[in-house]
């Protein structure tokens, strides 16, 4: 596993967005906790994902290249434009998809809605120079605490991916979850 700083990443952003977009498996920062992520369009690299964590049919949620990305392939509602405006931020909102193409079926399979996250940190910039969704979920085996820092990386996943983008101690928390239509959160 290569580990990458801010500024490596700056560097060779092309080659590693060509990565991201291939389907390649990496570690990489959000605005509360270290991710474990691969283009979610790609349903070979989500299945290794939910191998590495043990998810059999779990739905998975995405951190998305745009808010106009959700407008396109989610339905909107008034509650869920009241949430829109509130992005970027710590949450994943569970919404409903419209365009079930818009990711791999293996994504949230048997489920008609899909946490989104948008995210406020310097590495949305890489997202959307992807132009794709991306798995997040956070980097930890299922039942482990999740990664807060390199020393916490499970062997298991840093065996399975090609890099991680790493800027040190993280003190968040995960992302609350928000089902906009019911309103309930979810804290975790």
């Amino acid at each position: 596993m290569e580990m990458l700083t801010k500024t490596e990443l700056y560097v060779r952003r092309r080659e590693i967005v060509d990565k991201i977009q291939k389907g390649t498996l990496f570690i990489y920062p959000t605005d509360t906790i270290y991710g474990l992520g691969c283009n979610a369009e790609d349903d070979h690299a989500v299945a290794k994902i939910r191998k590495i964590k043990r998810l059999s049919a779990t739905p998975l949620s995405v951190i998305v290249p745009s808010v106009d990305w959700i407008r396109d392939n989610c339905v909107i509602t008034k509650k869920t434009e009241m949430w829109l405006q509130k992005l970027p931020g710590p949450f994943t909102l569970i919404l409903q998809l419209k365009n079930k193409h818009a990711v791999a079926e293996n994504v949230a399979p048997k489920s008609k809605t899909i946490g989104i996250r948008f995210i406020d940190h310097w590495f949305m910039e890489t997202i959307q120079k992807c132009g794709v969704p991306l798995i997040t979920t956070s980097a930890n085996k299922r039942g482990e605490p999740f990664m807060t820092s390199v020393d916490d990386l499970n062997k298991d996943i840093e065996r399975n991916i090609e890099f991680m983008i790493y800027e040190g101690k993280k003190k968040g928390r995960p992302s609350k979850i928000v089902d906009v239509e019911t309103e309930k959160v979810i804290e975790r």
